[in-house]
């Protein structure tokens, strides 16, 4: 569906995005755009804030890290389950209601996981934060590109990416300082409360915004009989399940093989985020136009990356060079993918394409903590890499040999 609508993005039609430019954006827009950045920022902070303080959240219930990683899988296959029947009953909500009771249901899990007194109560505190996730998510990226004029919807995506990206810089290693100074339960307070603030900003600045008409389940066959829409979803399904397999492991990983000690894995953690950020700008820069080598190139970093880490660990160099690689690559795929289906349906549809994408994206993130827990425990940390690029080489033969042919008959430029 090749047409320029208020969902943000416009048809690959061979201009970059600096022939469309619109002048810079506006201070109505800037602002919204902003909270929304500093909402994905939280968001990403509190997903990915296991993974920083699994070894003591770990210790502080006497269970190996395995088993501690099973919170990770239980967060994300909740977020898979629970995305479109969740949207799908909000899909008649207006936008900012519905946003700002999302992070009220976030801000309360967190304050519940920093009081959780078993290791079971903490998994149920962490799926209550995964519902907030699952609709955030379906909506952050739709809500961006309308917010602004139609030339500026990759930068507008860019953005949420970039909250992401940061989140990976300051917001995971922070809430690992945190956790190694105060306690991991100290690290939910923190994020609990800068979830507060969020939602007071978000209040004043963001505009109302109609939801459209609501999606009804007997739409959704229509909308899965889109084969382009179909075939990124195998993608990302299979991209995310590789990237996990590792990325779920990698602080025992930098501890055990690379032999990192806990102040080098945090500035390990850093350098990857600021190379999320580095994605997300050659996203808004080279995206446009060039859609097709711009996948191909951000999944074939993320498996050159993955398969170089163990044979590299030997070198504190050459770790922060994959970890460049992977993290650039990483978020340029994730916001690649996200424009596609933004452009290939209809703009009532685009949130529930989103939660679909959301829920299946978060399926590989599980899949993947599940699998990296079995290579752990049956092979070693030290394999997960190679595993983990495995699967994404195989995403990448499904991108090249099937994905590139529907999006040819669409017309895409390359």
């Amino acid at each position: 569906m090749e047409k320029p609508t208020r969902n943000g993005l416009v048809p690959n039609d061979g201009m970059n995005s600096k022939d469309r430019a619109g002048g810079a954006l506006t201070i109505r827009e800037l602002m919204p755009l902003v909270g929304l950045t500093f909402s994905a920022f939280i968001l990403n902070t509190s997903e990915f804030m296991p993974i920083g303080l699994l070894t003591d959240i770990a210790g502080s219930f006497s269970i190996n890290e395995a088993t501690c990683g099973l919170m990770i899988t239980a967060y994300a296959w909740a977020v898979m389950l629970l995305s479109l029947p969740l949207m799908m009953a909000a899909s008649r909500i207006e936008f900012k209601r519905l946003l700002l009771g999302v992070l009220v249901v976030f801000a309360i899990g967190q304050f519940l996981s920093a009081i959780a007194p078993t290791f079971a109560i903490l998994t149920l505190a962490r799926i209550v934060v995964a519902g907030a996730h699952a609709i955030f998510w379906s909506i952050a990226s739709v809500m961006a590109t309308r917010l602004v004029d139609v030339s500026h919807g990759s930068l507008a995506i860019g953005m949420i990416a970039t909250g992401s990206s940061i989140a990976q810089i300051f917001g995971l290693p922070l809430g690992r300082a945190i956790g190694l100074a105060l306690g991991w339960r100290m690290t939910f307070a923190v994020v609990g409360a800068i979830a507060v603030a969020i939602i007071v900003y978000l209040a004043a600045a963001l505009p109302l915004m109609p939801a459209g008409e609501p999606f009804t389940l007997s739409r959704l066959p229509r909308m899965l009989k889109n084969r382009l829409l179909v075939t990124v979803y195998v993608v990302t399904m299979l991209f995310a399940t590789g990237y996990y397999t590792c990325y779920s492991y990698i602080e025992p990983f930098l501890h055990q093989v690379a032999s990192f000690d806990s102040g080098m894995i945090t500035m390990s953690l850093t350098v990857f985020g600021f190379a999320g950020i580095l994605g997300s700008m050659l996203f808004s820069r080279f995206y446009d136009g060039k859609s097709r080598p711009f996948l191909a190139l951000s999944i074939a970093g993320v498996a050159l990356a993955l398969a170089g880490l163990r044979p590299l660990a030997g070198s504190v160099a050459t770790v922060l060079v994959m970890f460049l690689l992977w993290g650039c690559c990483g978020t340029a795929f994730n916001v690649a993918f996200q424009a596609e289906i933004i452009k290939g349906v209809e703009e009532d549809e685009s949130s529930v394409a989103m939660s679909i994408f959301s829920g299946l994206f978060n399926f590989g993130i599980g899949a993947g903590s599940a699998l990296g827990g079995v290579v752990v425990t049956n092979l070693s940390v030290g394999a997960v890499g190679l595993v983990g690029a495995a699967i994404v080489a195989a995403c990448w033969v499904i991108t090249v040999a099937g994905l590139f042919r529907l999006m040819g008959r669409r017309g895409c430029a390359v």
